[in-house]
């Protein structure tokens, strides 16, 4: 049995379709469907936001998992549109706020589904039934980081590595524990650089911490263990990590994880043996990237790795 495990779409449907041709799949019947029996596809979030076709994609996506022929998990984006599209409990405010900035990050979901409409209430309802994360007999998937602490922060309050109502609000509440392990599980972990030091990432904010590249078991500097930093010779401070920041590496005996979230670019690497990241920045103008894990496989193989070449989209 393959299951090809494809990472953050981003509305790109058409670099979805020309991923899936690619690998085989076929549209028929109202979906995509392979013609080897029992091949289908794991999907690792972020499925919204940025690219043009946001309702095209989602619509790719359920219609597979909706007749048995894929599996997903939840990414940041739709966790941060659950949070827009619910109000809390109490007082009745946006879990994440409608600012500018969100707005902006927003706008291409919002384009088909408007606030309170019900093309947003009917992706809300099936955003919260997506888990965060899924274990395979010789793999794992997540969104952004597997951490075993955080899962078991998480685990109290969820259900089948799902969120229910109360843990949406938690997971929206900074003062709760729930929120930080859900983040590190959908966001990446994150350390504050030291001395005040900031630095201004790929879209133009300035940011005090970094994401941590938490597969590299041999990380000595913030050089290298920062990941999604622009230049981190010019950016980060010289010097050893703090014994503070929390960095426990993925163990290098672990199954193989799979994992999206970092918008990567130029030649498709492992992170580690047993670590690969299949985000190469499809939401924008880089390829959607998918790897078809042969059950069975001992190792992990970049010859296993197919890249759906990117099409004219008007991202923003």
């Amino acid at each position: 049995m393959i299951r090809d495990i494809i990472p953050d779409i981003h509305g790109q449907a058409d670099k979805l379709t020309e991923l899936l041709s690619k690998l085989g799949y076929r549209e028929t019947r109202g979906t995509w469907r392979h013609p080897e029996p029992g091949r289908s596809v794991v999907f690792l979030g972020d499925f919204i936001d940025r690219g043009p076709e946001n309702a095209r994609g989602l619509h790719i996506v359920r219609s597979m998992i909706d007749v048995g022929h894929a599996q997903e998990i939840m990414g940041n984006h739709e966790l941060n549109a659950i949070h827009f599209h619910t109000r809390h409990s109490s007082t009745g405010l946006p879990l994440r706020a409608h600012n500018a900035k969100n707005l902006k990050q927003h706008a291409r979901f919002l384009d088909g589904h408007p606030v309170d409409s019900d093309a947003a209430r009917d992706a809300i309802a099936w955003m919260k039934t997506l888990p965060l994360w899924l274990e395979f007999p010789e793999f794992r998937v997540i969104h952004a980081c597997w951490d075993r602490r955080a899962m078991v922060g998480a685990e109290r309050h969820l259900n089948d590595a799902r969120l229910d109502d109360q843990a949406v609000e938690w997971s929206a509440d900074p003062d709760h524990p729930h929120f930080q392990a859900v983040e590190v599980l959908a966001k990446g972990p994150e350390a504050q650089l030291p001395d005040g030091t900031t630095f201004t990432d790929k879209d133009g904010h300035e940011r005090p911490e970094i994401r941590m590249a938490w597969w590299k078991t041999d990380a000595r500097t913030w050089q290298d263990i920062a990941i999604c930093v622009p230049d981190p010779e010019a950016q980060l401070p010289a010097g050893a990590l703090t014994a503070d920041i929390g960095y426990e590496p993925y163990p290098a005996d672990a199954k193989p994880v799979f994992f999206g979230h970092y918008w990567l670019n130029g030649e498709i690497v492992l992170q580690a043996p047993n670590a690969l990241c299949l985000d190469y920045s499809a939401g924008k103008e880089g390829p959607l990237v998918a790897y078809s894990f042969q059950e069975g496989a001992r190792k992990l193989d970049l010859g296993n790795v197919a890249v759906g070449w990117p099409q004219a989209d008007n991202e923003i």
